[in-house]
């Protein structure tokens, strides 16, 4: 028998290849004599700088730059060859913002362009940026300030300070002559984790602004600010992203990366199943265990786990799902080819109780998963 072991990370408790393992302990608890094939995934968010080094080799290298709201934090990108992966999260992530903090009116994705022009040192040809987990919706603005980009008002003045959410609509001149030179020439290909237009109903700020801090009031203002970045863009760059698919991810940096530095947009979930060539290692498998740290109907929208389902379901391999809580309608799961979902939550518990269990917890399911498995097989 050989199973395929592909999760996420289980965000702020587990990386991928924490609950890899943590799934590996409860089927071997079980049987010793299985191919277990471990393949730690991302798909653009939290861990894929690790997936990534996971399936081509590399090495890490660490840079100190200004998080969401200013402050000083590390973080860590990867180099294989002549590529760089670099992981939005760690320099303008939401889990840098304490929740009492967050507003996206303030946050700032200006780090990122730190970690970039770190990342330029190393000469690359091509760099991989993954956008998933971010704490903004400055439509990149930011980034594109710290690698030179200047951003001029009404008045023609230049607008001070890192660019954010609530400056956007202060924008009336983009000015990029300055933008370093060595970006010319290097191709820049994103990870979205979502497809999400830049504005309205299923743009950046109305749907992912309330994660991130937003109150309604400030969705309203976040999303004229996009409207108003798009209309400059359009005007002094003679580009389109208002309605690109993906230019909404990571609260408009996926069309500023587009816009700014000519980025290509790419689903982050296909982008890494093609670097671990996920389909040819399907090959005599008898099941797939995935797990992700929570799953709903918007898992199954360009996502890693709806990713895994249909390749599943393409190869006629049961795919069974290990998260720490989800949301949605089994029939959705089904046609998407997940043939069964299982909490890692075996009782009533607070959110840091399951967090703080759940390698064991994992552990523990994937080991009663198996004996069902077993059960069928006598």
């Amino acid at each position: 028998m050989k199973i395929i072991i592909a999760p996420d990370s289980f965000k702020g408790s587990l990386s991928a290849a924490q609950v890899a393992n943590a799934i590996e302990n409860g089927i071997l608890r079980v049987r010793k004599d299985i191919e277990l094939v471990k393949l730690p995934l991302a798909d653009g968010g939290e861990g894929t700088v690790d997936a990534f080094l996971s399936a081509m080799g590399g090495k890490t290298e660490e840079v100190r730059v200004s998080g969401p709201l200013g402050e000083e934090v590390v973080a860590e990108y990867g180099i294989f060859g002549d590529k760089v992966v670099i992981e939005m999260a760690q320099s303008s992530g939401l889990p840098l913002v304490p929740e009492d903090r967050r507003n996206p009116l303030e946050t700032t994705t200006f780090g990122l362009g730190q970690v970039i022009l770190s990342a330029l040192v190393h000469q690359p040809k091509e760099i991989i940026i993954g956008i998933g987990g971010s704490a903004t919706i400055d439509g990149g603005c930011g980034m594109v300030q710290a690698l030179g980009g200047k951003f001029f008002d009404g008045k023609g003045s230049e607008i001070s300070g890192h660019l954010s959410g609530g400056k956007l609509l202060d924008i009336h001149h983009i000015d990029l002559l300055n933008l370093d030179p060595r970006l010319k020439d290097i191709v820049i290909k994103v990870a979205c984790d979502v497809n999400n237009t830049l504005t309205g109903d299923l743009g950046a700020a109305k749907i992912y602004g309330p994660q991130k801090g937003a109150t309604e009031e400030m969705v309203a203002i976040l999303d004229e600010g996009l409207k108003n970045l798009a209309l400059v863009v359009k005007n002094d760059l003679k580009m389109d992203m208002e309605f690109l698919p993906s230019a909404g991810a990571a609260g408009g940096l996926g069309g500023g990366l587009y816009a700014f530095l000519g980025a290509e947009l790419f689903s982050g979930a296909d982008m890494i199943l093609e670097t671990f060539k996920f389909e040819e290692r399907l090959k005599g498998a008898s099941y797939i265990f995935m797990g992700e740290g929570r799953m709903d109907d918007q898992s199954l929208m360009g996502k890693l786990p709806g990713k895994i389902g249909e390749l599943g379901k393409k190869y006629e391999i049961p795919v069974i799902a290990i998260v720490g809580s989800y949301k949605g309608r089994a029939e959705l799961f089904l046609k998407q080819g997940i043939s069964a979902v299982f909490s890692n939550a075996n009782g009533a518990m607070s959110l840091s109780q399951a967090m703080e269990k759940a390698e064991s917890s994992i552990t523990d399911v994937a080991e009663q998963i198996m004996r069902v498995i077993e059960v069928g097989l006598t």
